[in-house]
């Protein structure tokens, strides 16, 4: 069976790990979060392919090949993908903003991208608008704070329900905005309370499936071998957080400072 890494600086790429074990439930999974540097939002160009170019020298010493990556960050994958994808010849998935499916699917022509200031205000997400949502208006916006929200409503299954309305009231989407483009993964995990908040009329649009087929299109050949023990998703992280480990998962430190 095949062994995928999926990595992110936080808990947001659990978005898309979700999608990808719906997918493949007989792969073999590990998950890397650079927590160390959260959010990656706030972190430059330089110091993201740094962390990467790192994380691909450590994984050759996994006790199991990995066969695919998926950098479920959306900052990471704007920002180093190209360079990351020169390191290595195992396949990298990157992610996106959806902007593509969204312009399509608005009928009032008018989208919002929700993301962190670095994937909202570099060069590629521009050229994604302007690829691909010519006659739309495309709003951005940006949040950190969400993230933080969002890690603490995995870990503890709790939501400060104050902050999160005066954080979306502060980010302030227009009104005649009909789809809103999740650009960081750890927003789908508040996915249901954004959808409270915004009303019906409102469709939350992010890119977690797209990537699970994708990732089941590049690992189409690959069975590996049936009398493979599937074990527990692997969890590594770069800085300790205190959380008591999820049924399931097993944890570990990685170093990423290379």
């Amino acid at each position: 069976m095949p062994h995928i890494l999926v990595f992110d600086s936080g808990i947001g790429g659990t978005s898309v790990l979700g999608h990808i074990q719906s997918l493949l439930p007989n792969a073999q999974y590990s998950y890397v979060m650079d927590n160390a540097l959260l959010p990656y939002g706030l972190q430059s160009e330089q110091t993201i392919q740094s962390r990467l170019a790192c994380l691909i020298n450590k994984i050759a010493g996994f006790e199991r090949k990995v066969d695919l990556i998926v950098i479920a960050c959306n900052t990471a994958s704007t920002q180093a993908l190209a360079a990351t994808r020169k390191l290595t010849s195992i396949p990298i998935v990157g992610v996106v903003p959806a902007i593509k499916p969204a312009a399509i699917q608005s009928k009032n022509r008018h989208i919002a991208l929700l993301a962190t200031p670095a994937t909202s205000n570099n060069a590629y997400t521009n050229a994604l608008i302007a690829e691909h949502a010519n006659g739309c208006r495309v709003d951005l916006h940006q949040s950190t704070r969400l993230v933080a929200l969002a890690e603490q409503y995995y870990w503890q299954q709790t939501l400060d329900l104050e902050k999160l309305n005066h954080e979306l009231e502060y980010i302030n989407i227009d009104k005649q905005v009909d789809c809103i483009v999740l650009g960081c993964t750890h927003f789908p995990i508040l996915s249901t309370h954004l959808a409270q908040y915004y009303g019906q009329q409102v469709e939350l649009i992010d890119s977690g499936y797209a990537i699970a087929q994708r990732v089941k299109y590049l690992l189409k050949d690959k069975n590996g071998d049936s009398n493979d023990i599937k074990m527990p998703l692997q969890f590594f992280a770069t800085a300790p957080n205190g959380i008591t480990n999820k049924e399931g998962i097993a944890s570990s430190a990685i170093d990423l400072s290379c």
